[in-house]
């Protein structure tokens, strides 16, 4: 099994209910390395570019307002194939149907406020981690 990295963000309805803490001791507990992370208030141009691939669907708008409604946390996670790791963290999409234990399980409020983006990818996860962090602010 390979070390990789993958990248998250605590959406805006997780740091508005303070849950910072509790979602990086579940990413924790569950083996990862959280080895970058930043608050940041992202802007409308880099939420419509890191969502570009949802641009002609009909929920872009929202969620693009949804993201630049207040401050994330975005991250760079490390560990045996995180990508596939985190995602089995983070549950699914719609916090009805995720499992026991998982983040979204635990804190999401809807599907639309699902607290939680993860990576689909190791491709994705490098463009991702590229667009919010340079290689000096990720620990080795």
């Amino acid at each position: 099994m390979a070390t990789e990295r993958t990248f998250s963000i605590l959406k805006p309805d997780a740091t508005k209910r303070n849950l910072t803490g509790a979602v990086n001791a579940v990413i924790e507990e569950a083996g990862l390395r959280i080895v970058g992370q930043r608050r940041i208030q992202m802007s409308r141009a880099q939420a419509e570019t890191f969502y570009e691939v949802h641009k002609e669907r009909p929920f872009f708008g929202e969620l693009v307002a949804f993201m630049t409604s207040g401050p994330v946390v975005v991250q760079v996670l490390e560990g045996e194939n995180a990508v596939a790791r985190y995602r089995e963290v983070m549950g699914a999409t719609n916090p009805a149907q995720a499992a026991e234990g998982t983040i979204r399980k635990k804190f999401a409020q809807s599907v639309g406020e699902n607290t939680v983006h993860g990576s689909d990818s190791a491709e994705n996860a490098r463009i991702e981690i590229a667009q919010f962090f340079q290689d000096g602010d990720i620990a080795g």
